[in-house]
């Protein structure tokens, strides 16, 4: 769901506001809309698929549903993967496909306002930063806000088409 949908479903409610749920990945926090989020769930054991990239941990059979599952520490080179018992797949409902997110660790929901959103930084050539919506200030946090349909549908990941 891209942002201007979920801002135009703002809209429509009333308010400005908007729930993300925040992850971490080593020293930073990150955000994706709660909408997107169908579960969390402990680490558990993946079957590794033969000539995957890295980041692509393996897969996981959910209730009959077999669910890719990326290492984002891995996908966005924030150092080694660490594994223990914060870490977790957050499972993803993207435009109907089933997609987990191993992450090291789930922080809490937060609301956001438009107005706590500030546009992500103009980084020019030197990296594309097209899945990156905003970055989010709460109680002396700050959020990097995913897209994570354009993430990923993007060329890199390529698990679902993009919209």
């Amino acid at each position: 769901m891209s942002e201007a949908v979920l801002q135009d479903e703002a809209a429509q409610d009333g308010t400005d506001e908007q729930e993300y749920l925040a992850f971490r990945l080593g020293p930073e926090e990150y955000g994706i809309h709660i909408l997107q989020t169908q579960e969390i769930r402990n680490l558990e054991p993946l079957t590794r698929i033969a000539n995957a990239p890295d980041y692509l941990r393996g897969v996981l059979n959910l209730r009959g549903v077999i669910v890719p599952v990326i290492d984002m520490r891995l996908r966005f080179a924030t150092g080694e993967a660490r594994m223990d018992e914060a870490t977790v797949n957050i499972i993803l409902n993207i435009r109907g496909h089933v997609i987990g997110m191993m992450v090291d660790s789930v922080s809490d929901v937060v609301t956001l306002s438009q107005a706590a959103i500030k546009p992500p930084p103009d980084l020019g050539s030197v990296f594309s930063t097209d899945f990156i919506t905003g970055l989010g200030e709460v109680d002396q946090r700050m959020l990097i806000l995913l897209d994570i349909d354009k993430l990923i549908s993007s060329p890199e990941l390529g698990l679902i088409q993009p919209a």
